[in-house]
Parts: structure tokens; C-alpha cells; sequence
């Protein structure tokens, strides 16, 4: 199957919610774009409420609070909402990795195999039917005889010790205590847990879900998604030939290696230019799925304007599917900077764009635009 690049992104904009726009509920969202990375709080409300017909203040929030969805580390080690029925299959093929069992990970953060192996008893102990501030977890952990030396780790903000027990289902978020994080276990907290299925199930689920949202898409994208390569290669092509005739192999502009699945090539096929605007929020799917390491989605020298220091992604324009500048909130406006080198992006369809955002955030500005 043969199609082009720009088929690829009209279609992955409809099957992420863009265009068109949805009523879907955030449950619903999360499911279809395959997770939403939460380690902000308020860019996970945007990138659900940019989707949205109809914005509703806090859908985030209050899907958390009636447990649809769950808040965990997922994806590349980062705090994410997963569709609270399918969250053990996402952490099943991030622990899949054992990137805490290496000699290197254990040198770097200063935990022994036996203090992890410790720890993940203690706390699938601490939690069950629990939820506790870090503070309290830590306590809690720190009383435990063979662990008292593991307090800077716990306190860490990075929270590197505590993510290999998110991915081994003994930890997840749970409701916040004003401003302070609380975990709790998924055991006791999320609907009907099932625990962590065997990698080889979990990637019959994750990997139809990445490609529905992301795809076409090759092993080694949807590998760079999870967890940034660390999957060892064979595995990764174990969990994608066992799909079998579920995928579908995809030449996009001549260049082969991806998978679609099945199920959506035919629409694929059927994909026309999509010419829309849309102001997507910083960290958004649309651009995380794929990567920023995508130069037909961004640009090569204009990387760096989206992925930033210290792991920021920026709020993106996005424009016939690629991302044609950034933008930005301040106290006067929403200020929008194109990338000159794109072509004109249609005033109108940034104006109807700020008009959304003002309707997500109840933050009213007028717009500029620059070209940078």
C-alpha cells in the first residue's frame, strides 16, 4: 500500500480528534489518542478541551475524580492519563524493559536489586487500600527495616525509583490533597484492575492503539514513543509480527517499513490534504506520537522551537497537518509565531482558533501574529 505523506496527516488529524472536533468524553479522548501525557496538569486539560465541540472547565480533573481514567508514569518514564480498563497493558510493556534491573540504572540512582525488590514489597504492602502524600509514602517506606537509606531517592521529584512501581502496577496517582501529589494502589483504586498482563497480551492491545492514533508508523517510532529505544529489538518485532494480518505495510513517499493497522488502511488510502489550522497545547500527542525527531512534521532547524530545554514541548500551530510555528499565552494576548519558511497560514483559521482557546481556558485575548 502506497500513500503520502500528507494522506498520513489528514488522516491521523481526524483520528485524533482535530478535524473534526468531538464530543466525545475524556475517557473516550484518552483511549483514542492512545494516552494523554499529564505531567502538566493544565496542558493535559488543554490538549483534551482543544478537541472538544463544547469545552467543559476541569473534564480532566473530574474524570480523574470519578477514576475513567488513571494518572501514572507511563511513556518514557513521564506522568501520563491512560484509559483506566487498559492501563495495565501500557505498564506491562514499559516493565517489560527491566530497565531497573541493569547494573547501570541501579549505579545511577543508588538502589541495589535488593532494595528495589524491597521496596516493591513494602509499597504494594503501604498502599493497598491506601492513598498517601509522598511524604507520608516515604515515612511509611523509610520505617521499614533495610530501606532507611532510600529517603533522597523517594523524595526525588524525578520520581525514579517509584516509576518501575507504577510500571509493575503497585503504584498510581490518586485524588491531590490541594497542591500536594497522593499514590495509591491501582489494586484498590482503578475499576475492575485486572493487574499487569504478560508483555506479548499487553502488546496485542498498545500497539493496535499507538497505530490507530499515530500510525502508519515503524517498530522502531512506536519503540521511541514508549520508551525512548529501550525495547530490545528483537522482542519489538516479536510483539509486531504476532499481529499478523492486523497490520497492514504502509509505503509512505517511497519510504517503507511502517504499519497501519487493517482495519484503517482503506480510509487511509482515502485521505485528502486536510487544510485546517489548529492550536494545539504544549506537550499535545499530535506531536509526541510520532516525535519531534519527525522532520516532516517539524522541520529539522525548527526543532528546537518546539522541544526545548529541560524536556518542554511548546504549544504548537499546526497547518495542513505540519506545524507551521508556535504560541504562546501572555497577560495581553495569544501571540502566535509562524515559521516563515511554511507559507501563509489563513488569518481567519487563527482567529477561529483563538476564539477556541478562549472557550477552553476562560482566558479572552485578542491575537498577534509574527512570522520568527
Amino acid at each position: 500500500m502506497k500513500v503520502t505523506y500528507t494522506q498520513v496527516l489528514a488522516w491521523r488529524l481526524r483520528q485524533q480528534s482535530l478535524t473534526p472536533r468531538t464530543t466525545g468524553s475524556v475517557a473516550e479522548m484518552v483511549e483514542r489518542l492512545a494516552g494523554v501525557q499529564a505531567q502538566l496538569a493544565s496542558a493535559a486539560e488543554l490538549a483534551v478541551s482543544t478537541r472538544q465541540l463544547a469545552p467543559v472547565p476541569d473534564a480532566v480533573r473530574r474524570s480523574l475524580a470519578t477514576r475513567a481514567v488513571v494518572k501514572t508514569w507511563a511513556m518514557r518514564g513521564t506522568l501520563h492519563l491512560l484509559p483506566a480498563e487498559r492501563a495495565g497493558a501500557y505498564l506491562a510493556l514499559l516493565g517489560a524493559a527491566r530497565t531497573w534491573g541493569k547494573p547501570s540504572w541501579q549505579k545511577a540512582f543508588g538502589v541495589s536489586a535488593a532494595q528495589m525488590a524491597a521496596l516493591g514489597d513494602a509499597v504494594d504492602d503501604i498502599l493497598d487500600g491506601r492513598v498517601l502524600t509522598r511524604q507520608e509514602l516515604t515515612e511509611a517506606v523509610l520505617a521499614r527495616s533495610g530501606l532507611e537509606e532510600l529517603g533522597e531517592q523517594l523524595s526525588s521529584g524525578w520520581g525514579a525509583v517509584l516509576k518501575p512501581l507504577a510500571w509493575t502496577g503497585r503504584l498510581c496517582q490518586g485524588p491531590p490533597q490541594g497542591q500536594r501529589v497522593t499514590f495509591t494502589s491501582p489494586r484498590s483504586w482503578v475499576p475492575d484492575w485486572r493487574g499487569i498482563p504478560d508483555p506479548e497480551e499487553a502488546a496485542a492491545v498498545v500497539i493496535p492503539a499507538y497505530l490507530r492514533a499515530h500510525g502508519p508508523a515503524t517498530p522502531a517510532a512506536f519503540d521511541a514513543w514508549l520508551l525512548r529505544g529501550a525495547t530490545r529489538k528483537a522482542r519489538l518485532r516479536g510483539w509486531f509480527a504476532s499481529l499478523g494480518n492486523r497490520l497492514t505495510a504502509v509505503e509512505v513517499d517511497g519510504e517503507d517499513g511502517a504499519y497501519v493497522l487493517s482495519e484503517d488502511a482503506e480510509e487511509l488510502a482515502r485521505a485528502a490534504p486536510s487544510q485546517d489550522v489548529r492550536l494545539l497545547a504544549g506537550f499535545d500527542q499530535y506531536v509526541l506520537g510520532p516525535g519531534t525527531g519527525d522532520t516532516r512534521l517539524i522541520a529539522a532547524d525548527r526543532r528546537k522551537a518546539v522541544s526545548r530545554a529541560a524536556g518542554w514541548i511548546s504549544p504548537v500551530v499546526v497547518h495542513r497537518g505540519r506545524v507551521a510555528g508556535v504560541w504562546e499565552f501572555t497577560e495581553e494576548a495569544v501571540v502566535v509565531t509562524l515559521f516563515g519558511e511554511h507559507g501563509e497560514v489563513p488569518r481567519e483559521g487563527l482567529e477561529a482558533e483563538a476564539a477556541h482557546l478562549a472557550r477552553c481556558t476562560g482566558r479572552e485575548r485578542p491575537l498577534v501574529v509574527r512570522t520568527g
